[in-house]
């Protein structure tokens, strides 16, 4: 075909360096048969090899919605307005980890892994480390953590229902007390469940509206601001703050609550202010304008500052859940679980964070996840992404290829060590990341 516009929304989601190459290949002989291709995406080696790149931003949400910078990749890296150019032309990177953290012994070890297509492997988890499983697309890395790892180790802590994939043995359990596997899935199916309610801190707002004097004059209890319950919240809509129309044959229209406006509660409840704000202000408001408006009460701003930490500043409190992306709702778990206390013995699992993510908030997702292992916990994440496989403490590698070619444990170690190893297609790649990196560190003199 020829003269045709393609759309592609992120097509290098889930594909290793090497997989990409093909893609891009293969987007440039359709180009080179006289057709237009559209791809929005955030891999490096993608934009590089554009012919012309439109950079949106300069922020998200409400920080964003402008052209910042439009032309050649060469064009776009000269353009000090436009984050992307500034971390395609090296002038913002994500550093090497001064020092990595050494494995002291302890190790999860699943002996005889068999499910799927891996070949009776023996593969070693190093506790209290940030370790990467990495390898081609289909080489078993899915299969070998959230199949056995997660389901083995989940089984074992909470007598779960869950049958883990084919394995002999799992060693090394008494080192975990808690397996946390932050996935992309949604975090809540209805408009009620918002990033407020899933970190816990609108527990927290609600009471600092009950110690109001307002509120104590009147007898209102926590429970009259919440949405859910029957007292505060505006009846008409039952707290939804819209109204689902059911369309015969068509999808649902939802349309605002014509007695409440889209504020979810009745006049009495909103006539309590704090700080000249009523509840549903708040709920209106952005993170990052949430924790400046709430900075002298500690225990909601340490929960504020974990969504702002995991890069969601920009996010309203009362956004429903239904409209967050898959990125946007993992790091909304992320967030809960950075405020939690560690005990130092849980395990959390990631399978490819980096999904839909620009360099900036890898940047901020890595720094999150060296928080969670600096307090003793075990990180696994399952990455293609080789910003995060760089700062890896240490690289479980599966291959050679996909499918039947796949399955078995091609390296291990520090991304270093397994830089070294010929038959390592992730090797391949990581090393001249790596060799780039130390040079632009030298440069910068952070070295």
């Amino acid at each position: 075909l020829t003269g045709v516009l393609y759309v592609l929304d992120e097509p290098s989601i889930g594909l290793h360096q090497r997989d990409n190459n093909l893609l891009i290949a293969t987007l440039q002989n359709m180009r080179d048969l006289d057709n237009t291709l559209i791809v929005v995406e955030h891999d490096e080696d993608t934009m590089l090899a554009a012919d012309w790149i439109i950079d949106i931003g300069p922020g998200a949400g409400d920080h964003g919605g402008e052209v910042v910078a439009s032309g050649t990749p060469e064009q776009v890296m000269q353009m000090e307005a436009s984050l992307t150019g500034n971390y395609l032309s090296g002038k913002k990177f994500i550093p090497l980890p001064l020092e990595r953290r050494k494995p002291d012994g302890r190790f999860i070890e699943i002996v005889g892994a068999r499910e799927n297509n891996l070949k009776d492997i023996d593969v070693k988890f190093p506790i209290g480390v940030f370790t990467v499983v990495t390898g081609v697309s289909g080489s078993g890395k899915s299969t070998l953590v959230n199949e056995i790892l997660y389901k083995a180790v989940a089984k074992h802590l909470y007598r779960g229902k869950h049958r883990p994939g084919e394995h002999e043995e799992i060693k090394g359990l008494e080192h975990i007390d808690k397996v946390i596997d932050i996935n992309q899935a949604p975090i809540g199916r209805t408009p009620r469940s918002n990033p407020a309610t899933y970190t816990g801190v609108f527990d927290d707002i609600r009471e600092v509206f009950a110690q109001t004097n307002d509120a104590k004059m009147r007898g209102y209890k926590k429970g009259r601001f919440s949405f859910n319950v029957k007292g505060g919240r505006c009846e008409a809509c039952r707290g939804d703050g819209i109204i689902k129309i059911e369309m015969h044959f068509l999808p649902d229209v939802y349309v605002p609550c014509e007695v409440c406006h889209g504020k979810r509660y009745n006049r009495e409840t909103l006539d309590i202010k704090f700080k000249g704000k009523n509840i549903a202000d708040v709920l209106d408001m952005r993170a990052e304008e949430a924790l400046e408006f709430f900075s002298n009460i500690p225990r909601i701003k340490r929960k504020l500052q974990t969504l702002v930490d995991v890069g969601l500043g920009y996010m309203k409190l009362g956004q429903p859940a239904t409209t967050l992306s898959g990125g946007e709702a993992q790091r909304v778990k992320l967030a809960s679980e950075l405020h939690k206390r560690s005990t130092g013995k849980t395990l959390y699992i990631l399978d490819e964070p980096t999904t839909g993510l620009h360099t900036d908030d890898i940047k901020r997702l890595l720094s999150v996840l060296q928080r969670l292992v600096d307090n003793g916990d075990t990180v696994v994440v399952i990455e293609h992404n080789l910003d995060v496989i760089k700062c890896a403490d240490y690289i479980i590698d599966l291959g050679p290829e996909g499918g039947e070619g796949g399955g078995t444990v091609i390296a291990t170690g520090t991304p270093e060590e397994v830089a070294q190893v010929e038959q390592s297609y992730t090797g391949k790649f990581l090393k001249k990341i790596l060799e780039r990196d130390r040079t632009r560190m030298k440069e910068k003199e952070l070295i």
